[in-house]
């Protein structure tokens, strides 16, 4: 290093002479840049409103009570007659949804303005209770009379559903026979109180094997029964009676559908449900062994696992 230090010095002092420093070269000037052009930004999906575990909703001249559980996308349920959203008390553990039971006007904490009702005012209070409640779009599922408003409900607003769940319903009218057992369950319940129509009504709804070796849900959909209002099952029953013929709905159905019956259903057998299959283009049949009128209830697991299945298919 110390032999390295008179040739720098040199090369310094040869610099100096020859001038000194040179001056710095003229720049070159640079034509303007042209503004990047920004990506335009990509907009984000609204954030969907978080449904309260519980509550209610003033809508369409009644107060209607619903409950929620579990995180994810919406996912309503609708009871069928004379029942409430605790049907579905072991269908609320649904992943990736926020499972929303609701009790009809009449029936379960909901409360009916008057004794009038019809499948059509059931599905305006629906549509008004999702619009309360901010739910843009969902998939929404519907048991015996609530699969009925679901019907009128799609026809109503068909771009607010997501996917559609029928299970043990059918979109046929009531026929002569039917419309009078209907109106007969109206009229002993005025005459003889709602408690009264539950040993007619369990029969439809459990199997015979069910009622003799499960007497925990005999108790449950019995104790459902005696909750419905007066209101709620006098309009109920005449609804049902007088419900429109909905067939026609089902050749506009273009959203994913599932349809979820049990093999022993009696008051909507089968053959309803391969009716409805076939009405409906795409539709998926998941039939419960072993399972009435309230398969859903009767046989939650089964019931559960064809759902869970079907919604990984809808985006």
């Amino acid at each position: 290093m110390k032999k390295a230090l008179p040739v720098l010095s040199a090369l310094m002092l040869s610099t100096a002479l020859a001038g000194g420093v040179q001056p710095p070269m003229a720049q070159m000037p640079m034509p303007p840049m042209a503004p990047m052009p920004m990506p335009a930004a990509t907009p984000m999906p609204p954030m969907a409103s978080v449904v309260p575990d519980r509550g209610t909703i003033n809508v369409n001249g009644a107060t209607v009570f619903y409950k929620a559980q579990g995180q994810g996308q919406p996912l309503v349920l609708i009871h069928g007659y004379p029942l409430s959203g605790e049907l579905f008390k072991n269908n609320r553990n649904i992943p990736g949804y926020r499972v929303i039971t609701v009790d009809l006007p009449g029936f379960g904490m909901s409360t009916a303005p008057s004794r009038d009702a019809s499948i059509e005012n059931y599905a305006r209070t629906m549509v008004g209770f999702m619009d309360a409640l901010k739910i843009d779009k969902a998939v929404v599922g519907g048991m015996s009379m609530g699969g009925m408003t679901l019907l009128q409900m799609y026809k109503l607003a068909p771009e607010r559903f997501k996917g559609l769940i029928f299970i043990d319903t059918t979109a046929d009218p009531a026929g002569v026979a039917e419309a009078a057992t209907w109106r007969g369950q109206a009229q002993q319940a005025e005459q003889m109180g709602v408690a009264s129509l539950v040993p007619g009504l369990l029969p439809r709804m459990l199997t015979g094997e069910s009622r003799m070796k499960m007497p925990n849900q005999v108790a449950h959909l019995s104790n459902i029964v005696k909750g419905a209002s007066l209101n709620g099952a006098i309009g109920g029953g005449n609804a049902l009676a007088a419900r429109p013929d909905a067939n026609p709905i089902l050749l506009t159905i273009k959203v994913p559908t599932l349809l979820v019956f049990g093999v022993e259903d009696n008051v909507t057998p089968t053959e309803l449900a391969m009716k409805m299959q076939k009405g409906i283009a795409g539709s998926k049949l998941a039939l419960i062994p072993g399972a009435g009128h309230a398969a859903v209830f009767e046989k939650a697991a089964a019931a559960n696992a064809a759902m869970v299945e079907w919604l990984r298919t809808v985006r």
